[in-house]
């Protein structure tokens, strides 16, 4: 099965629904790093990272692992060894940290784009993420709390995401 990008603000799998956004400019066949547009195409899903401290471990056939506070995803495109990877946090490296103030991390899943043999600036730390005031993203895709839950509860590692 497969989560479709139906147009910028909805989502689908099966016969659900869910209100998302995206990235603010769009989507794009043609990602760079900081462009705020959503990369198109079929990607597979990461795990699931969730913070432990706020939230039990949901009900899910992808594996859950707990956000530590030295978690972060690099974006850094002056580091070829790390880019589009997660890292343990370095003063050094540029990246985005998950374990945030805000609650936007409190459960995301990597989207695998850019993620075998990641290119540089081809994007980074994109994820399906969530969100409270469905405002455009820098390129991922964010829906509310209680849409990510029902949909974690359907989909596998086996599921893919289609963003058109």
């Amino acid at each position: 099965m497969t989560i479709i990008l139906k147009d910028k603000v909805t989502l689908a799998f099966d016969e659900f629904i869910f209100r998302c956004s995206i990235g603010k400019k769009g989507t794009t066949k043609k990602k760079i790093e900081g462009d705020k547009k959503t990369p198109s195409g079929t990607f597979s899903l990461g795990n699931l990272y969730y913070r432990k401290d706020r939230h039990t471990k949901p009900v899910t056939k992808l594996k859950c692992i707990p956000i530590k506070k030295e978690m972060g995803w690099c974006d850094d495109i002056q580091n070829k060894k790390y880019y589009n990877k997660l890292i343990k946090i370095n003063k050094n490296i540029h990246h985005e940290k998950l374990f945030r103030r805000d609650k936007k991390y409190d459960f995301i899943i990597p989207i695998e784009y850019n993620t075998k043999k990641p290119k540089i600036p081809k994007g980074s730390a994109i994820f399906i993420h969530l969100t409270n005031n469905f405002k455009p993203t820098l390129g991922c895709v964010a829906l509310e709390k209680k849409d990510f839950l029902i949909l974690i509860k359907l989909i596998n590692k086996k599921t893919k995401i289609k963003l058109i």
